[in-house]
């Protein structure tokens, strides 16, 4: 059975980091800016550990279900 998933040192000390800019944050825009930009670095690790899945398994990326319906195939 493989090992839990664990943060690094270096992540806990970033997560630290993001957490105290986000406590000490009032202004609205910049707390949203600081949303955006996580969300953002969100969805490309997303992006990244599903790319670094396919590469793995040998498997071709998968068109979206709206992407596919836009064209007329299925998912």
């Amino acid at each position: 059975m493989s090992e839990p998933l664990a943060l690094s040192l270096g992540q806990q000390f970033e997560l630290e980091r993001m957490n105290r800019a986000i406590e000490s944050t009032a202004d609205l825009q910049a707390l949203q800016g600081i949303a955006k930009q996580l969300l953002q670095a969100w969805q490309s690790q997303k992006a990244a550990t599903q790319w670094v899945m396919r590469q793995q398994l040998g498997t071709p990326p998968q068109m979206s279900p709206g992407l596919a319906q836009q064209l007329g195939q299925e998912a």
